[in-house]
């Protein structure tokens, strides 16, 4: 019983997890910072969407365009670090 209830809580908690990175792309796209920085974040590590370095740059870069500190941040850190390197 214990295995039958861990299957299912974690495809629920897998479905969730797609739906949080859905949400955040639809408010990353209508110019909402803060989505844009979480976006980057998970394009970087590679949680629930596939590791991409230049679709996590490219959130970084849309934050900082909108004045986001921490997103400046973020990205001259993973552009000083990552240059030629995988992320």
């Amino acid at each position: 019983i214990f295995l039958i209830w861990f299957i299912r809580n974690t495809i629920k908690f897998y479905h969730g997890e797609k739906r949080r990175v859905k949400n955040l792309h639809k408010f990353a796209k209508e110019g909402e910072v803060e989505s844009q920085v979480e976006l980057g974040k998970h394009y970087q590590k590679g949680k629930v969407v596939k590791k991409s370095c230049s679709t996590a740059a490219y959130w970084y870069n849309r934050a900082a365009l909108s004045g986001d500190e921490e997103a400046k941040g973020y990205l001259e850190d993973f552009i000083k670090n990552k240059r030629g390197k995988k992320c």
